[in-house]
């Protein structure tokens, strides 16, 4: 690696220190079925996010769901204590386009229809609000 790319590589390291998240890739649903759930629960207080994923009835909001707790304990980790009630709160979320596979299905006089199967990723941040204070 060149020492202009290393500089570049050990200001990104340095930058993720400061920052709580966690990434779910390939996830094998469409990324517009995952953002209608990861938009339900962008900038909120981590506690009714968790709640608002719990009782959703969408299929990707168990997805979510688990990717948060993942970020919250992220936080706790990087931080050596507990998350206290209205501390976090997701500040970034987004979904990216994964994979596709490609598949064909028979169609009618030996024609064949192409079915494409998307995965996407997610990037959950979170972020305490005594931080956004000081």
């Amino acid at each position: 690696m060149g020492a202009r790319k290393h500089i570049a590589a050990e200001k990104i390291k340095e930058a993720r220190k400061n920052q709580y998240f966690a990434k779910l890739n390939g996830v094998p649903s469409s990324p517009r079925k995952m953002r209608y759930v990861v938009d339900m629960i962008r900038g909120m207080e981590v506690n009714r996010a968790l709640g608002v994923l719990k009782f959703s009835k969408k299929q990707a909001s168990a997805d979510v769901e688990k990717l948060l707790r993942s970020a919250i304990a992220n936080w706790e980790q990087k931080n050596d204590r507990k998350a206290e009630d209205g501390e976090l709160y997701v500040s970034r979320v987004f979904v990216d386009q994964g994979v596709t596979m490609k598949r064909m299905r028979p169609a009618p006089q030996g024609r064949g229809y192409r079915i494409r199967k998307r995965s996407n990723h997610v990037t959950l941040f979170v972020d305490a609000k005594t931080n956004d204070e000081k």
